[in-house]
């Protein structure tokens, strides 16, 4: 899991947006929209990186289709502190 959170945020373009949703699940569950307005993206800007999050088995969605929160997966929250340790590395702008 490591290997693959240091590729996602540190590694590839988009790890600094992917960070910053990390940090902002991390702080409170959140659907796409509300993603979008806490960290000033568009809403497909957030949705491509989610996507890429659950693709990759660090985030998964919970809800009925529209308005789903995203949260760590199993495996991503045994490793969460790792996986904030490497959030912390990644700069972390505003947009």
């Amino acid at each position: 899991m490591e290997d693959v959170v240091w590729y996602l945020l540190a590694s590839s373009r988009g790890g600094e947006t992917r960070a910053r949703i990390l940090q902002a699940i991390d702080e409170q569950p959140q659907n796409a929209n509300q993603l979008a307005e806490e960290l000033g993206y568009d809403y497909t800007t957030i949705r491509h990186h989610l996507d890429v999050l659950t693709d990759d088995n660090v985030l998964k969605r919970t809800g009925d289709g529209y308005g789903d929160i995203y949260l760590p997966t199993d495996q991503a929250r045994h490793n969460w502190d790792t996986i904030m340790e490497i959030t912390a590395h990644v700069h972390t702008e505003e947009p």
